[in-house]
């Protein structure tokens, strides 16, 4: 993938993943800018062989899920990009709420100790008696128990601010794995554990902190497909290539079944050359995979991009969705259009 200007004088280096079936051999790469600071802390990720059972003491959960043998139908996206504002929050909520308006049973986990998604679906985090903390450091804590109905079809897990000490609290048992199978062991009991007839889920869509740390390894081992809201903006390469590169590891240690959906590009000015710049090069870099043993090997850039759009930067101070405060605005039209999109994308591929 090269630089489409090119009269650029900026230097560019490649970030290179590892190749799951020959750790030798470069994987294709993403030309960034070269970065001025150092990368982000690196995170313990153990061998597959070493990652443990469920937790004990887990339980199943009753009123909320899938009927057993039916949660392998639910789609488990983490929405990732360790930059923040670039839209992960807005899109998890925004597309959650516009896959249930449209019939799809969705379940929303907040992960980011700032409780945005939390507070953009109509709740104040201080109210809550239990949140995702709770969840994660109390093994004997059902999922249902802190499970919140936003909506027709729609449940939350929520999150408090008391969620940014949960990875010193689990930081002894990462070595073991341990640690980052806690919200997949927990969600697992939430999606097959219903006794009294529930309805699955279909889709469960994950909102990461802004960061690769322990929160986002838990988001991406109880995933199996990835979905990386993004800006056109060139720089915003250097931290999908540190993503790609997590992915693979997490792929290659923890979660085999994990995957790169594709990319949704957010506050989108389509108007300017740097824009479609930056979908040309997106677009030849996932077509370059397409013969290649890579997690992103089937990605696409979903359409459409979303528009930059003021109204969907209002709407979460009012708690709610722009399907309820601007259903004309081009913002909601977007995304209405978009939950389409990824709808007709998991049903050609089948479940």
């Amino acid at each position: 993938m090269t630089a489409p200007d090119p009269h650029t004088t900026h230097e560019t280096t490649a970030v290179q993943t590892a190749d799951p079936n020959a750790s030798d051999q470069p994987s294709p790469q993403v030309p960034v800018q070269q970065p001025n600071h150092p990368a982000p802390g690196q995170i313990v990720i153990p061998n597959r062989d070493q990652a443990p059972g469920p937790a004990r003491g887990s339980k199943s959960d009753s009123t909320f899920g899938a009927k057993k043998g039916e949660h392998e139908q639910t789609r488990r996206i983490a929405l990732v990009n360790q930059k923040g504002g670039v839209g992960k929050t807005t899109t998890t909520a925004t597309l959650g709420t516009a896959l249930a308006r449209m019939g799809k049973r969705v379940l929303l986990v907040d992960l980011d100790p700032q409780a945005h998604l939390t507070l953009h679906m109509g709740i104040e985090p201080d109210s809550l008696e239990k949140s995702i903390y709770n969840l994660l450091t109390d093994s004997s804590l059902p999922a249902a128990t802190i499970a919140q109905e936003v909506g027709a079809n729609l449940v939350l897990l929520p999150a408090e601010v008391n969620l940014a000490g949960v990875e010193p609290e689990l930081a002894s048992l990462a070595a073991s794995g341990q640690a980052q199978r806690v919200l997949k062991d927990k969600c697992d009991s939430l999606l097959i554990g219903c006794e009294q007839g529930g309805e699955p889920f279909d889709f469960v869509l994950i909102d990461c902190p802004p960061s690769l740390g322990l929160l986002t390894l838990n988001a991406l081992t109880l995933a199996h497909e990835v979905i990386v809201p993004m800006q056109a903006h060139f720089l915003a390469l250097q931290g999908l290539s540190k993503l790609l590169e997590t992915i693979t590891l997490v792929k290659q240690s923890v979660n085999p079944d994990l995957i790169v959906a594709g990319i949704i590009l957010c506050m989108h000015e389509s108007q300017t050359i740097l824009a479609s710049e930056v979908i040309s090069d997106l677009q030849s870099f996932l077509t370059g995979a397409r013969d290649q043993d890579l997690p992103w090997r089937d990605a696409v850039v979903f359409d459409p991009p979303i528009r930059r759009n003021i109204k969907l930067a209002e709407c979460p101070s009012f708690g709610k969705t722009i399907f309820d405060y601007a259903p004309g605005c081009p913002g909601a039209g977007d995304y209405g259009r978009l939950a389409q999109a990824v709808a007709d994308h998991y049903a050609r591929k089948g479940s």
